[in-house]
């Protein structure tokens, strides 16, 4: 809460002076005899004292427009006050299907997604930061809980829960590391949907039809009894994909159980499970793109991820602006892979299969916890610390097996590599918004993290001749983080935020498990300094407005070095500098109108982010002035909602990008049959999304993915590029019962 300006001395004056004035007046006016004595000096009339205040800001008129596009300043435990932060209410738009990324975070400024039109592997990345191969730079969360197989040896992202069991999307940008811990920036938490106490019974079902032979059921009974309150839900999602052995399904269960004796404490259990498999049909090179853009070099590939999560919370009101939350969670993951080599001509003849795939199979056992206090004091100052532990036990094995169509659970093939693998994370922190005189708010921030990653290699692959890896490694590191706000005008904001971040050291950074080099001193964790500094606001009724300019200074960038054809080493390979603008726009046409009374909205927003980014310092030659991979040079967002409060929504919303390079070099790969171009083109892509509540318990629903047809990829690797989704439509309806 943006502090009162003091101004308790001089209005006391003021009114002591006033209460002198009345008094005079009071015994003039009562006194019988009003001609002065012989001994009395003549009546003298006090000066004219005139008293001026200034009203203190009324931070309460904002707060509910502010809330609507970002978070709350001190949300329960956390101080996002000073931190770039963005939210999107999935209830104001329409229904997101199958879990089209694009369309998930349309409204979340800068977040790139690069498409795999799969539901096993899900690729971000933001301002640059890194390949946004399985969101390796971001740190993706449910309900501030991490999503990645493992946070610290292998922080890949390989599950998603579907968009219709989230109901906000908080983007958090600097100061995210010292708020949830590793990844430079940014963290992406989804808040699951949670029924509040008192809930009436009921139940909904929503049954939807597509292109590509899209089937989508998502299903929820939820409500509460006396002190008891529960949500289960049970979703599932096939397609045929759009090229052959790219047939997916997913399924998905949750369940919420809340119990809240009284108003001040309630204790939580959540249990979420995922389960997914898809086919893989490969990676195509630039010419067979151009020929055949439905092509599959993989069909006898595949890939399968199993994901279950145990969450146990409670929260306690103690009084005295004091709060606890504490989490303690236990997780199982199950990567499972089945992947022969492709096959590939320059006319896309049929060539002989390969005479042998490799069975691949990790799991990830964790277990965490997250425990924080926050005690509110003063006139809107709070102060927040906690402690978080984590640890990951990750077995890696693979069998060489001459059936391509093997079973994920067969183990009947040879042994072709075996390791244990292990990670320990534990973190104490603090901060504290101190609120000034004239709006002015201040938030320092500390954080200490200390991680261990440990690799024994029992068994390695054949064609290496390196000794087995047995390799462990010890981080420690200090995190500060300092921010600094003022609120001016009618809802206006400045904040300016300097804070560090870093990104943990992974197993594979340690020593690749696929090359021929003796394992060696790890490299040193990746550091970011990120400056950032805008102002948003209110002004006007309607409107909403984020803009920013920021520079990150990236240490120590993790690269795999060639040390001839075959075999790489990871290191330390140089810095960057990424450095821009980010701005966006929010407006409600008919806000200022009697029609917002009646619940009728036009909701247009617009977001920008135009990125400079350059290798500063290298290890490899030549590549001091490149442009790192990834990072376009703007990449546009925008939008236009129509919507009546329970009524109707329908949504036009377009992604612009520019071209980018897909690896640091800013070279192309390969020659002939296997060229890839350096850049991955442009494009913007515009979808449909609506949904029309016919009646209380009749919802419709229909949409087109890329309504222009753009075909289009973003997605490549050395192994080759993705094509992304080309026009898709969906149908379907919720009832509501």
């Amino acid at each position: 809460m943006p502090a009162l300006r003091p101004a308790v001395l001089p209005l006391t004056l003021a009114a002591i002076l006033c209460s002198c004035t009345a008094f005079a007046q009071d015994a003039v006016d009562s006194g019988a005899d009003t001609q002065p004595s012989r001994n009395e000096s003549p009546q003298q009339t006090l000066p004219t004292v005139h008293v001026k205040g200034r009203q203190p800001y009324d931070w309460r008129k904002y707060v509910a427009a502010k809330l609507k596009h970002q978070m709350a300043e001190v949300s329960a435990t956390e101080i996002t006050v000073t931190k770039k932060t963005t939210v999107t209410h999935l209830d104001l738009q329409p229904a997101v299907i199958g879990n089209n990324l694009q369309q998930l975070f349309v409204r979340s400024p800068g977040v790139l997604v690069t498409q795999q039109p799969t539901p096993t592997q899900f690729n971000l990345n933001y301002r640059g930061l890194g390949n946004p191969q399985e969101s390796e730079y971001v740190l993706v969360m449910q309900d501030g809980i991490p999503l990645e197989s493992d946070w610290i040896g292998f922080p890949t992202l390989y599950a998603m829960p579907l968009a219709q069991s989230i109901s906000d999307i908080q983007l958090i940008r600097g100061g995210s590391s010292l708020l949830y811990g590793p990844e430079p920036a940014p963290v992406i938490n989804m808040v699951s949907k949670r029924p509040k106490p008192g809930t009436p019974l009921h139940a909904s079902t929503e049954q939807v039809f597509g292109g590509h032979g899209l089937y989508s059921t998502y299903n929820v009974l939820e409500g509460s009894a006396g002190k008891w309150t529960y949500r289960l839900d049970a979703g599932y999602v096939r397609s045929d994909g759009t090229r052959p052995n790219a047939q997916s399904q997913m399924r998905q269960a949750d369940l919420y159980v809340e119990y809240r004796p009284d108003d001040t404490q309630y204790t939580w259990l959540d249990l979420h499970a995922i389960d997914a498999d898809s086919g893989d049909p490969g990676r195509m090179s630039y010419p067979q793109w151009l020929l055949d853009r439905d092509a599959t070099p993989t069909p006898w590939n595949r890939d399968w991820v199993d994901r279950y999560q145990l969450v146990l919370g409670h929260q306690h009101a103690f009084g005295d602006g004091w709060l606890f939350i504490g989490k303690l969670w236990a997780g199982y993951q199950d990567l499972a892979s089945r992947a022969a080599n492709a096959t590939t001509a320059p006319d896309l003849a049929p060539q002989p299969p390969p005479s042998t795939t490799t069975l691949q199979d990790e799991q990830f056992r964790t277990q965490g916890l997250d425990m924080r206090i926050r005690k509110s004091w003063g006139r809107g100052n709070a102060f927040t610390a906690g402690v978080v532990a984590f640890h990951g036990n990750d077995p890696f094995r693979q069998w060489t097996v001459t059936d391509l169509y093997v079973d994920r659970f067969d183990r009947s093939g040879v042994p072709r590599l075996r390791q244990k693998r292990q990670s320990d994370y534990y973190s104490v922190f603090a901060e504290n918004v101190f609120r000034l005189p004239h709006e002015i708010h201040i938030v320092p921030s500390i954080r200490l993290e200390k991680e261990r990653v440990a690799v024994d290699e029992t068994v390695r692959p054949p064609f290496l001749t390196r000794p087995l890896i047995n390799e462990s490694d010890t981080r420690t590191v200090p995190l500060l983080g300092l921010g600094i706000g003022n609120d001016f005008g009618q809802g206006n904001e400045t904040y300016f935020n300097v804070s560090q971040g870093w990104r943990p050291l992974r197993y594979f950074d340690m020593a690749s498990p696929f090359a021929n080099v003796v394992p060696g001193h790890a490299p040193d964790p990746s550091r970011a300094l990120s400056w950032e500094a805008g102002v948003h606001g209110v002004p006007v009724t309607g409107l909403y407005y984020d803009v920013s300019v920021f520079w990150i200074d990236f240490k120590n960038r993790i690269e795999a070095q060639h040390i001839n054809a075959t075999d790489v080493i990871e290191v330390n390979s140089g810095d960057t500098r990424n450095r821009g603008l980010e701005g966006q726009v929010n407006y409600d046409f008919l806000a200022p109108t009697a029609l917002a009374a009646e619940g009728r909205h036009l909701e247009t927003f617009l977001s920008v982010s135009l990125l400079n980014a350059r290798f500063t310092r290298s290890a490899i030659p030549g590549q001091v002035g490149k442009i790192p991979a990834y990072a376009p040079r703007y990449l546009a967002k925008a939008g236009i909602t129509w919507r009546t409060d329970k009524g109707y929504k329908a949504s036009l919303t377009a992604v612009s990008s520019a071209a980018q390079y897909w690896q640091d070099s800013d070279q192309p790969f390969g020659s002939g049959v296997t060229f890839i171009p350096a850049k991955v083109p442009a494009y913007t892509v515009v979808d449909f999304a609506s949904d029309w509540q016919l009646t209380p318990w009749l919802k419709l629903l229909a949409g087109i993915s890329n309504l222009a047809d753009r075909r289009y990829y973003d997605r490549v690797w050395q192994t080759g590029l993705e094509p992304a989704y080309g026009r898709t439509w969906y149908a379907g309806f919720e009832l509501k019962m």
